[in-house]
């Protein structure tokens, strides 16, 4: 299975720009109940990653006013990223070798596409792994 056919279906992706204030950006990841999104410029263009850790190691930890200070200053720049061509056994392998649980996801036009989780890629194993249980039960079991 590769990334597109992971994000395909979404109807929306989230994503906050650089100039955004770290207050609004930690309320917005609450209101669309995500852990990290994309950072774009005006044009566009991925510039970077922010997360809730981020938020909280670099703001919260620090006694920092959220309110004073710009999503570029505790941005993850220039982040680890995949096509939508990419497999998915491949992002595992990403994740666990730079030590990330979010991937954005750009094409081949520099647009930003979504991104991918841990929690999604451990859903998705979850539900095959179920769905190859169910099959082989009920070969095994069938006449029973």
């Amino acid at each position: 299975m590769k990334v597109e056919d992971l994000i395909h279906s979404r109807s929306e992706i989230f994503f906050i720009t650089e100039n955004q204030t770290v207050h609004d950006a930690a309320r917005y990841l609450r209101e669309k109940q995500v852990r990290s999104v994309g950072v774009l410029t005006p044009g566009g263009m991925l510039v970077g990653v922010v997360s809730q850790s981020d938020i909280s190691d670099k703001v919260a930890a620090e006694n920092k006013c959220p309110a004073w200070m710009r999503v570029s200053e505790i941005m993850t720049s220039h982040p680890i990223i995949v096509p939508p061509s990419a497999h998915l056994d491949e992002c595992v392998r990403l994740m666990e070798k730079h030590g990330i649980y979010h991937l954005p996801v750009v094409d081949e036009t520099e647009t930003y596409r979504g991104m991918i989780s841990a929690q999604d890629l451990l859903r998705l194993i979850a539900s095959d792994e179920k769905a190859r249980a169910d099959m082989l039960e009920s070969f095994l079991f069938l006449g029973r």
